[in-house]
């Protein structure tokens, strides 16, 4: 039995386009677009972990690039940074930054874009009903692997759910709602 894979939205926007090049343009899009929602950062004084923009830039890049350019898209972003480029929070780069507190947090981007984009491909971002799967789905992604980097690098599972989980659960239900009302809000404007 064939599954269908279902269009993505940048797929609607830009049926036309040659795929090689509307692909590498949306891969290196999407990895612009976190490294710009990065620098929306508000530090903690009592975390290494700061509040950032990322992680709804993560959430929409999947949805919106499905699951092998929205994964592309991370790795280039990642790449990006350890080459040196200011597109972490604050403008953070290098090695040091993806191995220190928010290291886990930057791979799981990888992961999350990939299933955001897989369950978008199966039309779980077109309906508000539906749209909350995805997302939510990709914040638990980002928050397994970071806090399991964030458990080894301070030691202790308790002192990394206070540093890296609890203060962002109200911030991060914010995001997953916006993505909630702005993904299925595009999809009516494509149609």
């Amino acid at each position: 039995m064939q599954t269908t894979i279902a269009p993505t939205i940048t797929q609607r926007l830009f049926p036309k386009t040659n795929h090689l090049v509307r692909d590498a343009l949306l891969v290196i899009g999407g990895s612009l677009l976190v490294a710009a929602f990065a620098q929306i950062r508000v530090p903690l004084p009592f975390t290494p972990v700061p509040i950032t923009g990322q992680t709804l830039a993560v959430l929409l890049v999947g949805a919106a690039l499905g699951k092998n350019r929205a994964g592309l898209s991370m790795l280039l972003y990642l790449g990006m940074g350890l080459a040196g480029l200011p597109v972490f929070a604050g403008g953070a780069q290098g090695l040091a930054y993806m191995t220190g507190a928010t290291g886990g947090y930057l791979v799981g981007f990888v992961g999350a874009a990939f299933v955001v984009g897989w369950l978008a491909e199966q039309g779980f971002d077109r309906d508000i009903r539906t749209a909350l799967l995805p997302f939510l789905v990709g914040e638990m992604i980002i928050y397994t692997f970071g806090l399991i980097w964030l458990t080894i690098y301070v030691g202790d599972m308790s002192s990394a759910l206070s540093l890296g989980f609890h203060p962002f659960l109200v911030g991060d239900a914010i995001k997953i709602a916006l993505a909630v009302l702005l993904l299925p809000g595009a999809w009516k404007l494509v149609r």
